[in-house]
């Protein structure tokens, strides 16, 4: 590469350092809890006095009016989820009416029940204090409507389907509301405290283990993640997982129908504040778990000691619902850690471990093997390495010290040190077209987390672009009207 090339990657790779790409989470789309109006966030909602309420302007109505509802707290809160229900049927879960908006930039409608903006949401988890908006009453609504919503003021706390006021139509005599119940599933267990560290022993004799480091021992080196899984019973019913590991907010480990992440059975042990809470979720794409729950985990168990997490559960071998994977399938096992914000997982910190083989979970017991660099990417980075290091070095190398060399010999019509130069350059442009490609497949697409990386990378393709560009209009060796070098 000419030294104005390597000027202009220099340049750029200054300029795009200062480049930080950023993404945003929490957009309020909830429409899978419209019946139950509880988040998915793996625990349970606040059963004390809620610091929000609900107001409306009226407590009579018409069809086809409008209705002023205001939600207030004497605190912020990051989310909601507001609805109208009938009052005259509390085993309803229907919404009635419909929202307008007030303020689009930090609301927005929903479809519940397949009725268009029949709830309404936040659009971010930035920080409220108040939100207004306006019901519309249908033309067959009820005799009474109440309001209902659930105030999200951090990730792991929350009040659920608060029962606001009820307003009715003209005529009709106001009568005391039916008190209202939300049954909230109990935990199968209260979680209590492991009494020491795991250990590696018994891993491939009668538990299947998955280690980082290789070969060890979580009862004796602070830094090594592990994850081992036995059966209970001679029927194989259920299984115990046990997972370790240091980590600043969470560690988790997956069950996967491939070495991509999407469609996965993920299990979480997430640091919040002095304990650890324990959930299964489900992850449909790159983004974070969805559907948190505890209900299908049993004997649950945690310990925080020296900077890591280790927790303790069983799990049913078979389980009704449609996003927790039958254990007597085989998968390939990720375990990932990263830090978590008042219990909500962030991006993993390093790129996780991923078994090397599938194993089906309830299967003899062995020892895995797994890496933390997948094939495809490890291709990457030796490609280009051997394009910029190798091919491309040596062609300039030869270009610039071996033209006086075999001067009445030629290859192909051509002097041979020239020859070598360009095959060697050929070979570098089509190592680098290929190096580039393959994190593509990797990622299916642009990776919005790798930092200045992507960047650095399209810039290096188009310079080796332009170079077979440029030697395309450049003048022969030999010519007298090159300007280059003879």
């Amino acid at each position: 590469m000419s030294s104005v090339g390597l000027c202009f990657l220099l340049f750029l790779s200054v300029t795009v350092c200062y480049w930080v790409p950023a993404g945003c989470y929490a957009n309020g789309k909830v429409t899978k809890v419209c019946g139950s109006m509880e988040p998915h966030h793996g625990s349970s909602g606040q059963t004390g006095q809620s610091p929000y309420r609900l107001i409306t302007n009226t407590t009579v109505f018409s069809p086809g009016d409008d209705i002023l509802v205001t939600l207030s707290g004497s605190s912020y809160f990051e989310g909601f989820f507001l609805q109208a229900r009938d009052a005259t049927s509390q085993s309803s879960v229907s919404a009635v009416g419909t929202f307008i908006l007030t303020n689009p930039a930090k609301t927005q409608l929903l479809t519940c029940n397949n009725q268009q903006d029949s709830a309404v949401s936040h659009t971010s988890d930035a920080r409220l204090t108040e939100v207004i908006v306006m019901w519309n009453a249908p033309k067959d609504a009820p005799s009474a409507v109440q309001f209902f919503v659930t105030v999200v003021a951090h990730y792991k706390t929350f009040w659920v389907k608060q029962p606001g006021p009820i307003i009715y139509q003209h005529g009709v005599t106001p009568h005391p509301p039916q008190p209202t119940t939300t049954t909230t599933e109990a935990p199968t267990t209260t979680p209590s405290i492991l009494p020491g560290p795991f250990t590696a022993e018994g891993c491939g004799l009668w538990k299947t283990c998955l280690l980082d480091p290789p070969g060890c021992d979580p009862k004796e080196e602070l830094h090594c993640f592990f994850l081992s899984m036995t059966t209970v019973g001679l029927d194989k019913t259920s299984v115990m997982f046990e997972l370790s590991g240091p980590a600043e907010g969470y560690l988790s480990f997956a069950l996967s129908w491939d070495t991509w992440m999407g469609n996965d059975d993920v299990y979480s042990c997430v640091k919040d504040g002095n304990r650890v809470s324990v959930n299964a979720a489900f992850v449909s794409g790159r983004t974070h778990p969805e559907d948190e729950s505890q209900s299908a985990l049993s004997l649950v168990s945690w310990r925080l000691a020296d900077g890591a997490i280790q927790c303790k559960f069983n799990r049913p071998a078979k389980l009704s619902s449609q996003e927790r994977y039958d254990l007597d399938q085989e998968y390939f096992l990720f375990l990932a850690s990263g830090r978590a914000v008042q219990g909500k997982l962030l991006k993993h910190s390093r790129q996780p471990l991923i078994s090397t083989t599938k194993k089906r979970i309830t299967g003899p017991p062995e020892i895995l093997k797994g890496s933390r660099g997948p094939v495809i990417l490890k291709m990457h980075g030796a490609l280009m390495l051997l394009a910029w290091m190798l091919t491309g070095s040596v062609g300039t190398f030869i270009a610039s010290f071996y033209k006086p060399d075999w001067p009445n010999q030629t290859l192909f019509g051509q002097k041979v040190w020239f020859q070598v130069h360009r095959a060697l350059m050929m070979v570098t442009v089509t190592l680098t077209i290929v190096a580039f490609c393959l994190p593509f497949f990797y990622r299916k697409g642009w990776s919005k987390h790798a930092g200045v990386h992507p960047y650095l990378g399209c810039c290096v393709l188009a310079l080796a672009l332009i170079q077979p560009i440029m030697a395309a209009f450049r003048p022969s060796p030999d010519s007298h009207s090159s300007t280059g070098i003879k």
